[in-house]
Formats: structure tokens, sequence, C-alpha cells
């Protein structure tokens, strides 16, 4: 079907966006994808999302929903149908100081959150850049740069607000539709839409940031040295590596941040990484927590980084493992390859306390191709490595596949997770395509 907007509801008016319109070109893509959506609503509210959904489901339009930020599987777009942009929905309340309870609608990019926190002290680990939307990745998992110290974002999220796919507005949290809950903290999008997270920040204003450039052995034992350095470490270091190669010789460049504004305990945390190979390059520095996610970084997304990427969550980096990682980012057919330390607090909760259960790893692995190469490039540099993966992370798989399914929520979770999609969205309308 087309679009017909002979037939709006009057809830939408001036809410809608078709291709005549000068805002659609900065509307209708995300990061990675160039969309061809039919219309794209702009709601400023939850009744204004309902009216939306309904809208598409009247029409028989395809449906996309976004929260504005990077979506880097491209399913915050389409042709021909109807977007849900949520980026004018974008409030950020403290809701108890002593509590340190937060609201923070879904629409919201990460930089405006550190922004609006950073005067009361607090601060929500999330992405590691301040373009990303709240949405997205409060409902997928969040490893950010206080990973470790944090937990993930969705450890820490303690209500949501959802629109249904029958347009009903529910809050849920423990008391009150705990099933829904459950699934919204990692496998939300195919649940409803979110508009709005109650959560529990950390008090958090100054950390230390360290940056080193650090040469790669051909066998990756500086690899599992930087693994083994943070496990041993303080909660507080998260750390990141962007393995790349740099004609024969792989560079590892490692971010630490130590959430911290005690200088000894830095020091402490951060010196062990020195030790991990020969250093090319070393800055270390203390910084306000919203210079990680700045207010610079938020763009319009005009599917100006095509992209494709898969994710493995490692155990460890064993021999085998390292090798791999090194091949794939240095080999014929390269990938970018980048590594996320886990651990810590990642580790408090239990497997199924949410649709997040991954809760042994050490380290996420995340490969990315870009143009010209494909998916099966990917496959290529890839495959060694996820051969030694348990489990995957929804945010970083660009194919929202059966496998890539298979692979984030393994077992009785994918179970328990297809239960509450099938029970509040019977028809699908917000996973098509999806298990």
């Amino acid at each position: 079907m087309t679009f017909d907007p002979g037939t709006v509801p009057t809830a939408l008016d001036g809410r809608l966006v078709t291709p005549d319109d000068r805002r659609y070109h900065l509307l209708r893509s995300t990061y990675t994808t160039v969309g061809r959506p039919a219309v794209v609503a702009l709601p400023e509210s939850a009744a204004e999302v309902a009216a939306a959904l309904r809208l598409a489901r009247d029409q028989g339009l395809p449906l996309a929903v976004r929260s504005g930020g990077h979506g880097l599987a491209g399913t915050g777009t389409n042709a021909g149908g109807l977007v849900i942009d949520l980026s004018a929905m974008r409030r950020v309340d403290v809701l108890d100081c002593a509590t340190r309870r937060v609201r923070v609608a879904a629409g919201a990019r990460w930089a405006r959150v550190a922004q609006a926190l950073a005067p009361h002290g607090l601060a929500i680990s999330s992405g590691d850049h301040g373009n990303v939307g709240v949405g997205g990745l409060a409902t997928g998992g969040g490893i950010g740069w206080a990973v470790r110290h944090f937990g993930l974002t969705v450890d820490r999220v303690r209500a949501v607000e959802v629109v249904l796919a029958d347009g009903a507005l529910v809050r849920a949290d423990a008391a009150t539709e705990p099933d829904l809950l459950w699934v919204m903290r990692g496998a939300g999008a195919g649940a409803g839409i979110a508009v709005a997270f109650e959560i529990e920040a950390v008090e958090l204003r100054t950390v230390g940031h360290a940056q080193l450039a650090v040469a790669v052995d051909p066998a990756g034992e500086t690899l599992r040295r930087w693994e083994e350095a943070v496990a041993r470490s303080p909660r507080e270091l998260s750390s990141a590596v962007l393995l790349t190669a740099r004609g024969a010789q792989p560079v590892a460049f490692v971010t630490a941040v130590v959430a911290s504004d005690d200088r000894a305990l830095i020091r402490e945390a951060v010196e062990p990484l020195l030790g991990i190979g020969d250093v090319l390059g070393q800055q270390a520095h203390q910084v306000p927590y919203p210079e990680l996610v700045s207010t610079a970084h938020p763009h319009a997304n005009t599917g100006q980084m095509p992209s494709l990427t898969t994710s493995g969550l490692l155990p460890e980096i064993g021999p085998d493992a390292a090798r791999a990682l090194v091949t794939a980012a240095s080999g014929p057919q390269p990938a970018l390859i980048q590594l996320r330390s886990l651990g810590g607090a990642t580790h408090d909760p239990a497997p199924d306390d949410m649709a997040f259960p991954h809760r042994h790893q050490k380290t996420l692995v995340v490969a990315s191709v870009f143009p010209p190469d494909d998916r099966d490039t990917l496959t290529r540099a890839a495959d060694g490595v996820l051969a030694h993966a348990d489990g995957a992370y929804v945010n970083f798989e660009s194919h929202r596949d059966a496998d890539s399914f298979a692979r984030a929520y393994p077992g009785p979770t994918g179970s328990r997770v297809t239960e509450p999609w099938k029970r509040y969205d019977p028809e699908g309308v917000l996973r098509p395509g999806r298990t």
C-alpha cells in the first residue's frame, strides 16, 4: 500500500514529514542506511506515538522505529513505509537526587543525557559516543565507558514507559508488568515502543582518561595481556581497544576510563596496561565525564557510514582467539576489530534477571566492514574469532536473522523472549522479518 495523506488523524497534524518536505533528507536515513520511507512521524508525546502506530497499521505501511541515534543495523528506516522518529522526545529529568533516579525520554541522545545530569554530579554509563540514541541502546544492552563500574545500561533501568502494538501506554516496573520490564531490558525492540526510561544513575563527575598505542605481536599475546590486566583491575576501570594494521604491524589503540577522581586509584588501575606490550605512545588526564560523550558528537544521520557489523562475546581471549583477532584485523581482507571490556558489575546480575543473559564473558568483540566489502567479506574475516565466542550483542548485529537471534538470546532466553513478543505484539507489527 501507499501512504494516503487524506486519512491522517488530527493528533498528527504538523508531525508528518513526506518526501516533498525540505526536512526529509535529514530524517529519512540512519547512520548506516539510506532510507526511502513514504512518511516520517515526529511525535512529541506517547499519545502521538500511538497515533502514528495506528496510522501505519490502518494503512498497511511497513513500520520502523528509531530513537534518533546511530542505529547500526539500519532497522530505523525502510522503503515506502512509515518511520516513527522519537528524536523530539528528549527530556531528561532528575526525579530524586537521593536515590539517583532519573527519567530519560527515548529520543534523547547520550550527549544530552550526560550534559543534563552533570550539574547534579550524576552519570549513566551508556554508549561510547554522544550521538547514540537512548531508546535503542537502553532496550538492547548498553556497554559504555563505565561499564565495569556501573554495569550495562539495562542493569540500571528500573521502569520503562512503553507504547504497545495496540496503542496502549503502559508502565513496566518490578510491581506492574514485570514480564514486560524483563523483556524490555535486553530485547525490547520486539515487544513495544519505549518512550521513556527510569534509570538509577551513579555519582560521577570526573574520570581518569588514558589512551595508549601498543604494538601487537602476531600471536596476539598483547591482547591477552590487555584482557588479563583489565580483569585484575579495580572495577572503576573500563577499557576498549581498536585493533588495526599499519602495514605489517598490528597496533592496538587502547582507551582506559577510570570512574573516579582519585588520582592514586587512577594510577593503580591504568599502570598495568603499560606492561601489555611495546607502547608506541600514551597520554592520560582527568576530564569531566560528559567529555567522553560530548555534545559535539550529535549530527544528522544521512546514511553517511554504510557498514556491516557482527559481534561475539568471549569468555576469555585464549591463544587461538588471540591469533584469530590479529588475523581478522590484518589479513588480506581485514575487518575493523574493536574490543570492549566486560566483567566487574556486568557479572553481578543473574543470567535470567533480564533479557540480556551474558553474565560470564570478559570481552565483547565487534567486527565491521565497509563498502565495497560485503557480508561475505565480514563472514570470512570474523568467523575465526566468532568460533571462540559464546553469545552476541544485538546492538552490533547488522543482520537480524535467526542466527543472530540465537546467539544474542541463546537457549531458554530465546524462548522467554519470544513469548512476551507474541503476547504484546501478536501480529509482529514491531518486528518485521524477525523471529
